[in-house]
This record gives structure tokens, sequence and C-alpha cells, in this order.
């Protein structure tokens, strides 16, 4: 069950190990309930801070496909908590502030500019639809793949698409941005504005 103080959600929840991961051990998801979920302002992927089993950090929840977010808690963060896989974890969240606007490849920018229906469903989406298009360009290990990407970005926005789907981009960002988002980071400052007691 979750409930919500201001803009504080708190919620209990079971971390799990993916079978592909279960012999690596060092890292475990939480999904979050239904109706925590839908208290934050957006679908897509969002920072935010708060504590688990009283332990302050910062990390990015990703959409799940299923109505609901998840978050990868590393083997760091589960063992400064004292849980493990199959444990119910206590959790506090806010959202960390807004997404910051990410800056449009001047590729991506010119073809918008040739696509006025793609350009005007561009301007309305949220920042963090507008990264994840990005991010699906730029993850684009070939020149052609990009360009094909851009053409399909445009034609997809122009059809009314907001969202790209069917792309790992919290997996890309962890892997060239790692202190950017996708994983828990501890916050030694945090613990006048978290308290284990505040979790209850």
């Amino acid at each position: 069950m979750a409930q919500e103080t201001k803009s504080t959600i708190r919620f209990t929840a079971k971390l799990f190990r993916p079978k592909a991961t279960e012999k690596i051990g060092s890292w475990a998801l939480l999904t979050l309930p239904n109706n925590a979920s839908a208290k934050l302002p957006s679908r897509g992927m969002t920072m935010v801070e708060g504590t688990i089993n009283g332990f302050p950090f910062r990390a990015a929840l990703e959409p799940n496909g299923k109505g609901s977010h998840w978050l990868r808690v590393n083997k760091a963060m589960h063992d400064a908590a004292g849980a493990d896989a199959g444990d119910t974890v206590t959790v506090e969240i806010t959202r960390a502030g807004e997404e910051p606007e990410t800056r449009v490849p001047m590729d991506l920018r010119k073809a918008l500019a040739s696509a006025p229906l793609a350009q005007a469903l561009w301007a309305d989406i949220t920042p963090i639809a507008r990264r994840d298009w990005i991010l699906w360009i730029s993850s684009a290990k070939q020149p052609e793949t990009r360009g094909r990407r851009i053409e399909k970005a445009c034609a997809m926005l122009a059809s009314g698409k907001r969202r790209v789907c069917c792309f790992g981009g919290i997996k890309w960002l962890m892997r060239n941005h790692p202190t950017s988002g996708g994983i828990w980071l501890q916050l030694p400052k945090a613990e006048n504005r978290f308290s284990a007691r505040s979790t209850k």
C-alpha cells in the first residue's frame, strides 16, 4: 500500500533478481506498486531521491512496460539497506526536480525542421520523452543506422507517436554516462531530509 504526504511517496516492495542474472548476484530490481507509480508526474524515466530501509539514495526509475516503474538496486546499496532478493523493503521517494533538457543533435534538428508535423509533436512532448528519442538515435553505432533512426523518428512523431518503444535506453545511459542515472547513489548529506523513522 502506498501513502503520500505532500510530494513524498511511501511504499513497501519486494526485491527480486531476474533469472538471467541469478548467478551474478550483484544487483536486484524493485517494482513500484501501481498506485505508487501513478503518483509520479511521468510514466517515463524519472529521477527520484529518498530512502530504502532508511538508507538515502538518488536514482532513476524506468517504466517497466506494465503501467509501473522498476528500479535497479546495485549490490552496495542493497547491502547497505540490509536486504537482498526476496526481501521486502520500505521505500520513501520524492521526485528529484525537473528533468533537464537534452541538447538536440544538429542532424536531428535539421530533420525535424523539414518535417512540420514531427516538429510540432516534438515541441509538445515532455523533456524525458525527447531525451529518450535522442538516446535511441545516439546509441546507433553506424552513421547509416543513425540516419535511418532519425528518418524513422520523424515518421513516427509525424504519425503521433510520442514515445520511442522497445529501446533499452537506461542500459545505454548507464554504460556511457554511469553517473547520470540508473544507479543508486548514496547521499551522505541526506540524513536530515530523510530519516529512518519517516519511512514507517
